[in-house]
């Protein structure tokens, strides 16, 4: 989903409230509960983004919700979303504090797409591999994707290292096609 110029102000705002208060880390965790809150509930999203309900039904809701498991800044930040009309933009606004919050902490998203899945041996060594040469902490997301038959491809932002047998197998057609025979 994209995310809004005001959404990235009000997840930049949230974030330096956090360091500020030197509470990165408890306002993380709220953020990361809203979040995943939204992501697993798609019926929520649409409640809050909805035009047709109020506000304040919005406000409450979300009170019922999340107030027990908040913090009061957090608590203080939602309510003033709802003040200033922006609650709709709630599930935009905690990805985006996900994301300046991995910026500040230095940790960088990696994909990785594998033919079969790794074990906790391997998944460990390519944790600690990656953080060795990336020299930054770590987030990986595995994918699972048969078709690659086997090896393994790694995304870090724009770069792609694709050293899988799919790859391999296509490169080689690419080399035999191209190549005349006499």
């Amino acid at each position: 989903m994209p995310i809004t110029k005001a959404a990235r102000r009000y997840a930049t705002a949230l974030l330096e409230l956090a360091k500020e208060r030197d509470e990165v880390d408890s306002i993380l965790e709220n953020i990361e509960l809203i979040h995943n809150t939204l992501e697993g509930s798609r019926d929520l999203v649409l409640f809050i983004k909805s035009p047709v309900i109020n506000f304040d039904d919005k406000t409450q809701a979300l009170e019922k919700i999340f107030f027990d498991e908040l913090e009061e800044p957090t608590k203080l930040f939602l309510k003033l979303l709802s003040r200033k009309d922006r609650i709709n933009l709630l599930d935009q606004i905690a990805e985006a504090f996900i994301e300046k919050y991995k910026e500040y902490a230095g940790i960088i998203t990696v994909g990785v797409y594998v033919a079969r899945e790794l074990n906790d041996e391997q998944r460990n060594l390519l944790h600690q591999n990656l953080e060795q040469k990336t020299q930054k902490k770590v987030d990986m997301n595995i994918t699972v994707d048969e078709s690659l038959k086997g090896g393994m491809a790694i995304r870090i932002d724009d770069t792609v290292i694709d050293g899988t047998v799919k790859h391999k197998l296509q490169k080689l057609e690419e080399s035999l096609l191209s190549t005349t025979v006499e």
